[in-house]
């Protein structure tokens, strides 16, 4: 059977990036289970990339990221891998107090954040429904992110570099002979010394397969809908909208409106559809907060965010086997933090020096150590 160093179990951007920058230093295998590489939370996520509102670590791994977004290497791309959007946070006058507090805070990191009054920010934003926004503050740095292009990049380089991507290989079974797994997949056996984890909403499952235990990663179900916009509106001059608590976001895509009611439902792992009452959330909120008429929705679909316990990524060696490790729980930030995790998770296995940007940001990788579950 085939024999590499490294099996990554996941063809989605967290094991794509990964072998973009393992396959170097070691041979390396990625096992997706679809038809299609990025075929789930990669393929449907909203592409968009923030320095800030998250967690501080995933925005120090956004900063390490920010980078290689900028200046990719040479050949990795034929566009630029970012598009600056710029994004206007809005909220109600019953959340007025909560907006200052926000505003205060975010100016502090982001001295060049905007207040706006509200006329300022139905300029900016004209779909707007006049009266619905009590106060808006507009912040520069909002980029849309080219997922195909980079997923595609990382593609491209790890086949450079050797690495075998192969699709339609769903695990089945695995044994561990001492030195190496042998995995059973729908489509015969590989071995490989390492297996990764980077399954996405199916890790802890993946993870039983090979008798490691599993760490609470549970999967939450996010919908978004498309629609049209009246004729005079330029789509691609919008900035992105969001409510000052996420209770929504909206933005552009291609020539129509996404909105999203920013749901965060636990569910079982599955090729996941947009419930009823998401969708008309989603409708609801377009038609409440801009001008824009919900005459039909053009499409509506769900992806999967999946989240640890603590909300932060997993990115090291299972304590039970040393051949055996995570990249996993991204959380919805996958595509916002690959080059910073696919780097980190690289180093980790190759035994190289943690990439220099974590030293920069003052980030301790054991802080994305799965041992942190396991005390």
């Amino acid at each position: 059977m085939p024999n590499y160093n490294v099996a990554i179990i996941g063809g989605g951007i967290a094991g794509l990036s990964l072998a973009y920058f393992l396959s170097p230093h070691r041979s390396v295998v990625v096992l997706e289970r679809e038809d299609a590489l990025g075929y789930h939370s990669t393929g449907r996520s909203a592409a968009e990339f923030v320095l800030r509102y998250n967690a501080p670590e995933v925005c120090r791994l956004a900063a390490i990221s920010k980078p290689f977004f900028d200046q990719p290497p040479q050949g990795f791309t034929e566009v630029p891998l970012l598009k600056r959007r710029g994004g206007v946070m809005i909220a109600s006058s019953e959340k007025l107090a909560r907006f200052e507090q926000i505003l205060a805070e975010e100016r502090e990191a982001t001295p060049a954040i905007e207040r706006l009054t509200v006329e300022e920010a139905l300029a900016r934003v004209p779909i707007l429904k006049p009266g619905y926004a009590a106060a808006a503050f507009y912040d520069p740095n909002f980029w849309d992110i080219e997922v195909e292009n980079l997923l595609q990049g990382y593609v491209r380089g790890a086949r450079r570099n050797g690495c075998d991507i192969l699709e339609r290989r769903e695990i089945l079974a695995a044994r561990h002979d001492g030195s190496g797994w042998s995995i059973e997949t729908s489509a015969g056996e590989v071995s490989a010394r390492i297996v990764v984890n980077a399954a996405g909403a199916w890790a802890d499952p993946v993870a039983a397969l090979f008798g490691v235990s599993p760490l609470g990663i549970v999967p939450h179900r996010r919908t978004a809908i498309t629609v049209d916009l009246p004729a005079n509106v330029d789509a691609t001059s919008l900035p992105e909208i969001n409510e000052i608590d996420e209770d929504f976001y909206m933005k552009h895509e291609g020539c129509r409106l996404l909105a999203s009611p920013a749901d965060a439902t636990p569910c079982e792992p599955s090729d996941v559809q947009p419930e009823e009452i998401d969708v008309a959330w989603a409708a609801h909120y377009v038609e409440e907060a801009t001008t824009v008429p919900v005459r039909r929705i053009f499409k509506s679909w769900a992806g999967l965010r999946s989240f640890s316990p603590d909300k932060l990524p997993v990115v090291g060696f299972a304590r039970e086997s040393p051949h055996f490790f995570w990249l996993a729980g991204q959380g919805g930030y996958g595509i916002l933090t690959a080059p910073a995790l696919g780097a980190l998770g690289a180093s980790l296995l190759a035994e190289t020096p943690e990439p220099e940007g974590f030293r920069c940001e003052g980030l301790d990788p054991a802080r994305f150590d799965p041992r942190r579950f396991q005390k």
